[in-house]
């Protein structure tokens, strides 16, 4: 990736209203969104203040448990793993979880404590996954496509995959929480913390600080978007940055199509003045993995 400059730019991120995406207006505010930078907050959802602070409450309980309890027999709980040798590992603990298809749940290596976090988390990531399916249909239709033409690549047995995200205080400036990068998945959705900021979106050379809305759900697109999307939606680089002082937490749920479903644009977004940008491909999430440990980067090798 091309040397960015390390500043934090204040700009007024943008805002889509889901309720409002019957509208043509708002659907052609969602297309020159994710056109240009491929992120937003989501507002109009249906989900309470109150409803997404029992969300986080359960995930700042589960990371104050202590640690023989929380990484006990818990799967996907831990840091990161060191995959190349020069690897640098993020300033992260984190909790990673399928959620779909339920029947792919390993529900007796999920966490007991605390003693609701598996109804929670099923509730708020059937929530989210009505609203990312509502998101699909409105991006198709924003392209002037039928609206299950994204749909109809995640399939029926579409995956989704839970992190939360625990960041502990850190001075040292050359360690992120993050590091910057793209997701593999479809779409992904965001609940940032209550009061700490720290994620960053790159655009045109710059890192934009995602601000806190306490009713806003982060979404951003995810590499398989843009791939099916034929490069018009836009995969961002983002990044996560440490606070000196204070804590943070996240809980990020990401949406990608079934292992053995083949991805590509769709057809009616490819022409003379639009070449197609990107070779089908099967079971992303696997294909990812291996240039990942082969340094390369997955969305570079399926160009054309």
């Amino acid at each position: 990736m091309a040397c960015e400059a390390d500043v934090d730019v204040p700009v007024t991120f943008p805002v889509i209203d889901i309720s409002l995406l019957s509208s043509e207006d708002e659907l052609q505010k969602l297309s020159s969104i994710l056109s240009s930078c491929g992120c937003f907050q989501a507002i109009g959802h249906g989900m309470s203040v109150g409803y997404l602070d029992k969300v986080r409450e359960v995930a700042k309980e589960f990371f104050a448990l202590p640690d023989e309890e929380s990484s006990n027999e818990v799967e996907g709980y831990g840091s990161d793993l060191v995959m190349t040798e020069n690897q640098i590992r993020d300033c992260c603990c984190r909790l990673f979880l399928r959620v779909f298809p339920e029947d792919q749940r390993r529900l007796n290596l999920w966490p007991e404590n605390p003693s609701d976090f598996s109804e929670i988390l099923h509730e708020y990531a059937l929530k989210v996954k009505l609203m990312m399916n509502h998101l699909s249909k409105a991006m198709a239709r924003s392209l002037k496509l039928e609206e299950n033409s994204f749909l109809n690549q995640f399939g029926d047995q579409s995956v989704m995959h839970v992190r939360f995200n625990f960041y502990p205080p850190s001075s040292r400036t050359e360690v992120f929480g993050l590091k910057p990068h793209s997701d593999r998945s479809g779409i992904t959705v965001l609940l940032q913390d209550r009061e700490v900021e720290g994620l960053q979106v790159l655009k045109d050379g710059a890192w934009y600080t995602v601000p806190i809305i306490p009713d806003a759900l982060v979404v951003n697109l995810g590499d398989q978007m843009q791939i099916m999307t034929n490069w018009i939606f836009k995969s961002p680089v983002h990044r996560v940055l440490t606070n000196a002082n204070k804590l943070r937490l996240s809980v990020a749920l990401f949406s990608e199509p079934e292992a053995e479903k083949e991805i590509g644009p769709v057809d009616c977004l490819i022409d003379e003045t639009r070449p197609r940008l990107y070779r089908s491909v099967r079971n992303f999430a696997a294909f990812n993995y291996e240039c990942f440990q082969k340094g390369k980067v997955a969305l570079e090798e399926v160009r054309i």
